[in-house]
């Protein structure tokens, strides 16, 4: 068998400390969520963020729509990573959250970010009957509409674009035959799907709480 290891919260620190540096910005947004308590759990990791701004690199993204964005963190990574003539539009429900992080995108001088404040899922739908397209999507919002972002999705994305979901492992919780409960049968059921969709090249990483990326035939 292949050799594999653990990724420790030490190591995850070791690999954060050897990687590109993070913006003031982006340290703020870190510490302020911390300050939230327990809905820090709704920031992508820092790896995450690394990851995703090499991917947005390497693959040429221009046009970035992003499903559920907590207090800015996965918008501001991304947006940086994006050339200047490029574009985030980021979805989220919460005014709260929403106003938090466009503090924080203003604080970093960051203008490719446009926030619409709104269930998603109207937003989604709005946007594709705005006939727009996408190079990237990456969705992490609400577990119970992953389904129907992902299948939405499908229409808004660019032929070779990316679709990235977060939380796909669900803290591991997935591979475990003994927990049945309701969110992570949903995270179950969704990755069935996708492994069952020909239309896309797909791979699960383990990276963070898990990352799916599919790549549109």
């Amino acid at each position: 068998m292949p050799k594999k290891i653990d990724l420790t919260d030490n190591l995850e620190q070791y690999i954060v400390e050897n990687s590109e540096n993070l913006t003031d910005v982006q340290q703020e947004i870190i510490q302020h969520n911390i300050s939230l308590g327990d809905q820090k759990r709704l920031q992508i990791s820092i790896s995450q963020a690394q990851f995703l701004q090499i991917l947005i690199k390497v693959s040429n993204v221009k046009k970035i729509l992003e499903i559920g964005s907590f207090t800015g963190f996965s918008a501001l990574s991304m947006a940086l990573a994006l050339p200047s003539d490029g574009c985030l539009i980021s979805l989220d429900k919460n005014s709260e959250f929403s106003k938090k992080a466009k503090s924080f995108y203003e604080k970093a001088n960051e203008k490719k970010i446009k926030q619409i404040i709104k269930p998603a899922i109207e937003s989604v739908k709005e946007l594709k009957n705005s006939n727009q397209k996408f190079d990237l999507i990456f969705i992490d919002a609400d577990k119970e509409n992953y389904l129907n972002y992902y299948d939405a999705s499908i229409e808004l994305i660019n032929k070779n674009g990316l679709i990235i979901i977060d939380n796909v492992l669900w803290h591991g919780e997935v591979a475990d035959n003994t927990k049945n409960d309701r969110f992570t049968n949903i995270i179950r059921e969704f990755n069935k799907h996708i492994k069952q969709d020909n239309r896309f090249i797909k791979n699960i990483i383990p990276i963070g709480d898990g990352f799916t990326i599919c790549i549109k035939k």
